[in-house]
């Protein structure tokens, strides 16, 4: 399917967790904030929800990791 598409699979050494550990983190707080709370009846509905999800996670809620500011804010304060 790779090479169908023209691309190349990305993979880091054996072992190596660490290139997984950003978006293991994200699907964490996403199932906990969002999808073990609620019930789906159709997949479209989840869909709905986790893009609506991305969008409040990236713009409007604050992390402390982040210096109690949401991730957009956070690289709009550092790129200026």
């Amino acid at each position: 399917m790779l090479q169908k598409r023209k691309s190349r699979q990305s993979m880091s050494r054996k072992g190596n967790c660490l290139d997984n550990s950003v978006v293991e983190i994200f699907f964490c707080t996403l199932k906990s904030e969002l999808f073990y709370l609620k019930k789906y009846k159709t997949i479209r509905q989840l869909k709905i929800d986790i893009e609506e999800y991305i969008q409040y996670y990236n713009k409007e809620r604050i992390s402390l990791a982040l210096n109690g500011m949401s991730p957009i804010k956070y690289r709009a304060h550092f790129q200026n």
